[in-house]
């Protein structure tokens, strides 16, 4: 069975129980959900998506989004999770490689991609967004009010939610792709993990049994990975707002009653500096992920909340869960001195193996039967180098990618280095992370070599001014340091990332 047929299942058998609580506290119960996937997947299918049809998804998490996502899949169609804020040279890179058949945006994006001076006002917030209405695909939907800017012939959501609620005629086909994510690469080879009703449905099915989840249970969380499984339980799932603060997201902890909680480690960390006193006791399990787990934020979660279960999950995108550690686990490996960060013993039917240079590889029925466009392997690799403990551990001893991890957004380099190099007056420039001890996030530090010496006391404040038209919002540099050059090494004449790493976080604020 697939996790939406999980879902619908389970919804059938609990029409009355509240399955989602909205960022605004709305509430949806079950048997409400249920006849709203199955309007929208009529609705979908009524106007022409096809089995295997690749739906652009660019639908923050809310209630519709969630419904709009489920009756996709189960239409037979595949969602396809495609950044628009990656930069337009990005985003068309992807579109050419997923080639969606169909668009779903909200209203708003669709007007903010297309009007002229929506377009300026998002770019100087730094937020360069392709033109949506532009692309070739043979159907639009939007989600919310109609607004300018909406393709001619769109379909709106609350149409497709009129449709007559009808019973898929078969079940979905579980080897079918459900999802495809995009994730590392470039403009000229980017990247995308597929995944199958089935891969999905493994891997949700393992966090399961190491976090049981069932009726009274409430959730809250915007992860979707951890939102599905929680319906597919008949437990409560509570949805944060969009933009709400870390004091919300504590006190929402304790208006809903929450038992469970997944967030990046910076964001609890956020949280825990609202107020010192304890989390609200009814909170039986924290999972923290997406980013390394300190031990800094993992002792103060323990201390206030002494009463549950704080784990720190290990996965990746084209694999969900790999191995789950606890709190008291992480701690004592690095009270008792052993390197690396512990991972956890991998979950049942995870298979791993190390290669020979130390990078991990994995296996196993969650893993993402392979990339878009890219023959299948054995195995992943997972650009990690890792190692076994005499516990049969896993433990992390440095990642193989250049990759930085800001919040739940990861920023790859390579994207954004030629673009602050071409800047007037900047000869090179490279990013760097500088990990948090205390937050458990890193912090991103652009290193410049100036173009004329004596000009860079200066380059520093003019890029902090210009930066925001060039990158991403979530790119930009929380430090930027002046350098007479930067660290070369290898016959190949290779940035240093380990030597600028060491260069930058040697203190000289007249460089910042």
């Amino acid at each position: 069975m697939s996790l939406v047929e999980e879902v619908l299942g389970q919804a059938g058998r609990t029409p009355s129980a509240v399955a989602l609580v909205a960022g605004d506290g709305g509430e949806l119960t079950y048997g409400e959900l249920r006849r709203r996937v199955l309007s929208v997947r009529r609705g979908l299918r009524d106007n022409g998506l096809r089995p295997g049809d690749g739906v652009l998804f660019s639908v923050r998490p809310s209630p519709e989004s969630l419904v709009l996502a489920i009756a996709v899949v189960a239409a037979e169609g595949c969602v396809i999770f495609a950044d628009p804020g990656a930069g337009p040279e990005m985003f068309t890179a992807r579109m050419r490689l997923a080639r969606p058949r169909w668009s779903a945006a909200e209203s708003l994006l669709y007007a903010a991609s297309r009007l002229g001076p929506v377009r300026a006002y998002a770019r100087r917030r730094g937020l360069l967004l392709p033109n949506l209405s532009a692309l070739d695909v043979a159907r639009h939907v939007y989600t919310g009010r109609w607004l300018p800017g909406v393709p001619p012939g769109a379909l709106p959501l609350n149409k497709l939610l009129t449709a007559l609620p009808a019973e898929p005629e078969s079940l979905t086909d579980p080897d079918a792709p459900a999802a495809v994510i995009f994730t590392s690469g470039t403009t000229a080879h980017p990247r995308a993990v597929v995944h199958t009703g089935a891969s999905l449905s493994a891997a949700l099915g393992l966090l399961r049994e190491r976090v049981p989840l069932g009726p009274g249970d409430v959730v809250h969380t915007d992860q979707l990975m951890l939102g599905l499984p929680t319906l597919a339980s008949g437990a409560r799932w509570s949805l944060p707002p969009l933009t709400g603060s870390a004091a919300l997201f504590r006190e929402h902890l304790r208006q809903r009653q929450a038992t469970h909680t997944y967030c990046v480690p910076v964001r609890l960390a956020e949280v825990l500096d609202t107020d010192p006193g304890p989390l609200p006791p009814g909170l039986r399990h924290i999972l923290l992920g997406s980013a390394p787990a300190p031990a800094g934020v993992l002792r103060r979660a323990v201390a206030a909340a002494p009463h549950a279960e704080v784990l720190s999950v290990y996965a990746m995108t084209e694999m969900l869960p790999v191995a789950v550690a606890t709190a008291a686990d992480k701690i004592a490996h690095v009270e008792h001195g052993h390197p690396g960060d512990l991972l956890g013993t991998p979950l049942p039917g995870v298979r791993t193996a190390l290669a020979d240079d130390g990078e991990l590889l994995l296996a196993g029925p969650n893993r993402s039967p392979g990339y878009l466009g890219e023959a299948p392997s054995p195995w992943l690799p997972t650009g990690d180098l890792a190692r076994l403990d005499t516990a049969g551990r896993l433990v992390l001893v440095g990642r193989k990618k250049d990759m930085l991890i800001r919040g739940s957004f990861n920023l790859y380099p390579g994207l954004y280095e030629p673009a602050v190099s071409a800047l007037p007056g900047v000869a090179e420039a490279a990013y760097v992370g500088v990990p948090d001890p205390e937050h458990g996030d890193e912090r991103v530090v652009l290193a410049i070599v100036a173009d004329r010496p004596d000009q860079a006391a200066a380059l520093p404040a003019r890029l902090r001014r210009e930066l925001p038209g060039i990158v991403d919002h979530e790119a930009l540099p929380d430090d930027i340091v002046v350098l007479p050059r930067l660290p070369r090494t290898g016959r190949g004449y290779k940035i240093d990332r380990a030597a600028l790493r060491d260069l930058v976080t040697t203190p000289d604020p007249a460089t910042r």
